[in-house]
């Protein structure tokens, strides 16, 4: 089911009617009218992944009351292992079968063997990458005592499906994430409306700013080889915004969504595109994704501790599971690779930290200096996307060539995705401190406040193009 969609429209009020009619003081009521709704959400899509989900949630939730009620370590590394063999195998047999089995052949080939390879149609279950995370928080902190097992089979199993996240994300941790579905959760009118409004700039910038840049982008890409060089920055610089539009947009309207039920969720993107540098960008970018490896991956085997040579090491190993992460693409290996290029001259001379606070902290306007740098790195961003939207590594290489090599020519996009940009951005700006665009608190005159919103409400009905589906649910 799309956020987007006519169906979501009507599951939405019913779901939250539902939820609060039950109670605040009935806690498993309302979780298990969240698991309900869950199935139904993802079942949807396609039903038959639902016992996917299903088993997997169960299979964790048994190895973590194992892990709590066994003291022998050598037992609680067997399930352990057993856990994130299962929850690793099962993902790579529906996300990277086939690209395994094509590269082995190809290999086979330059060696002279020949094998044909064995590919299947697999169907890769929806939102797999983001609850397998979600499961895979939680068995790996209770093994490392970081957090107890879970008793409570309803509350867990609303962690693990909870439909704002289960497509797409954020990625949340169960040592944050799953105590609140195990405590009595009250209706907040402020809240509520905080999340309506969240959900209003998710959909402004999924509708108008993805939905719009991509009728453009597709036609771009599709016809790159006999597009002008202004046509082909213009691409990149479109899809660096159809992307954060589409990715962002789905985390403000998740996490909107969230408080509507009385779950707080921490951003997902800090405004990436105000960064100065890629490690700046990398802590404001899928913010979950990338503490996910950071704490999980990264910090285990050594962070920032090491020497020199294994920190590039550990960097390296990040940036490349993220790309794999992304998709069973070379694209997205070089994408990865293109930002650890990035950012080695950072962490090796410790400049990786530089930039913590926003640019023009407690000031309206940031410097010259701080403009241009804001400029260059959306810049190498825009560029690497380019691998990251391109259907393979070769025609991503063709493309970045002829921006480069083909004449100039004319831009013909529309003025208006423009505008709607430029509008994104500013109210972005001047809302750079807080957790989303649409927090107005400053504007003290409610009828000012509510001209906004209209406003965004119109502009979506008028001008929001035809619905596309998320990009991350195919990740």
């Amino acid at each position: 089911m799309l956020f987007n969609s006519v169906a979501f429209a009507l599951f939405l009020p019913i779901v939250f009617g539902l939820y609060w009619l039950i109670g605040s003081g009935r806690r498993k009521g309302q979780n298990l009218l969240l698991i309900l709704a869950s199935f139904l959400f993802y079942g949807w899509w396609d039903y038959r992944f639902v016992l996917l989900l299903l088993a997997s949630t169960c299979f964790d939730f048994y190895v973590g009351y194992q892990l709590g009620r066994i003291s022998a370590e050598s037992k609680r590394k067997l399930f352990f292992r057993a856990s994130i063999l299962a929850n690793l195998g099962v993902l790579c047999f529906f996300k990277y079968f086939n690209f395994f089995s094509e590269n082995f052949s190809l290999l086979l080939h330059s060696l002279g063997l020949r094998q044909d390879a064995l590919l299947l149609h697999v169907i890769l279950p929806i939102g797999i990458s983001f609850y397998t995370f979600h499961s895979m928080s939680y068995v790996i902190d209770v093994y490392h005592r970081r957090k107890e097992p879970c008793h409570d089979a309803l509350s867990y199993f609303a962690f693990i499906s909870f439909f704002p996240l289960l497509i797409a994300g954020p990625i949340v941790r169960a040592t944050w994430f799953l105590p609140q579905f195990q405590s009595e959760r009250q209706f907040e009118p402020t809240r509520a409306a905080d999340g309506l409004r969240q959900m209003l700039w998710g959909f402004f910038k999924k509708m108008v700013i993805a939905d719009g840049c991509a009728q453009f982008v597709n036609p771009i890409f599709d016809t790159w080889n006999s597009q002008p060089g202004a046509m082909l920055v213009a691409g990149a610089v479109l899809f660096a915004f159809q992307i954060y539009g589409d990715f962002s947009g789905y985390s403000d309207i998740a996490i909107g969504c969230a408080r509507l039920f009385g779950f707080h969720i921490p951003p997902n993107f800090r405004f990436p595109y105000f960064s100065r540098d890629i490690a700046e960008f990398w802590r404001r970018w899928h913010i979950s994704l990338t503490t996910w490896f950071r704490d999980y991956v990264y910090i285990p085997m050594g962070g920032n501790r090491s020497g020199p040579v294994r920190k590039v090491w550990n960097i390296l190993i990040v940036f490349l599971l993220s790309g794999f992460w992304h998709g069973a693409s070379w694209t997205y290996i070089i994408w990865a690779l293109i930002h650890v290029i990035l950012f080695l001259p950072l962490l090796l001379t410790h400049s990786n930290r530089n930039h913590l606070q926003f640019s023009a902290h407690n000031r309206l306007f940031p410097s010259f200096l701080n403009l241009a740098l804001m400029l260059f790195n959306f810049a190498l961003v825009s560029l690497a996307w380019i691998f990251f939207r391109a259907p393979d590594s070769s025609t991503a290489f063709h493309y970045l060539s002829r921006i480069f090599s083909s004449p100039w020519g004319s831009l013909a996009v529309e003025r208006r995705i423009w505008f709607f940009i430029g509008l994104m951005l500013l109210f972005e700006w001047f809302h750079r401190n807080r957790e989303h665009g649409l927090e107005l608190q400053n504007i003290q005159i409610p009828l000012w406040r509510w001209a906004i919103y209209v406003a965004l409400l119109l502009i979506i009905f008028f001008f929001g193009a035809p619905p596309q589906t998320f990009i991350y649910f195919q990740f």
